[in-house]
């Protein structure tokens, strides 16, 4: 994930993103139109299930890890980084996190009816956001300590989840 707005930009930081932009193509993005489902419409103002993102920034409180409850994640099509404009357009957009999963996975869950939310690490300043360029040796190593505070926070979280 790379950091977009001033605090995100820190490798390490947690995410439990309130919105999503869109700016991926060519995606399988919908269960309907198809010749086995009419096309169904589905409000996606809110596109995280606020019930499970409380969930996940309550458990993270107790345990005290760090979180950011709020944020808007720029989902974009990969494998290639984004260029410096394509982020300073996305920052105008109002992102303020960027990484390449996401979407469809939000808009599916909805259309099912399944509560979906996203923890998302930090692992690098987004393109034209640090002095130098994005090094996939850095991203590795952030992911590496990063990933144990997520593991922590999703021990807490399944079993609410499990629980009901």
């Amino acid at each position: 994930m790379g950091g977009i707005s001033p605090d995100y930009l820190t490798s390490g930081t947690l995410v439990v993103p309130d919105q999503v932009i869109d700016y991926t193509y060519g995606r399988a993005h919908t269960f309907f139109g198809s010749e086995h489902k009419s096309v169904t419409h589905v409000d996606f103002t809110y596109p995280y299930c606020e019930t499970l993102r409380q969930t996940v920034i309550q458990a993270a409180a107790r345990t005290r890890i760090k979180v950011v409850g709020r944020g808007t994640y720029g989902a974009t099509q990969g494998p290639r980084f984004e260029s410096a404009a394509e982020i300073r357009r996305m920052e105008r957009d109002g992102a303020d996190i960027v990484g390449m999963t996401g979407m469809p996975e939000a808009g599916l869950a909805r259309e099912l009816e399944l509560c979906y939310a996203s923890i998302s690490l930090v692992v690098n300043p987004a393109a034209g956001k640090a002095k130098d360029t994005i090094s996939l040796k850095e991203i590795e190593m952030n992911l590496e300590t990063g990933m144990a505070p997520v593991r922590s926070l999703l021990e807490q979280v399944i079993p609410l989840i499990v629980q009901g």
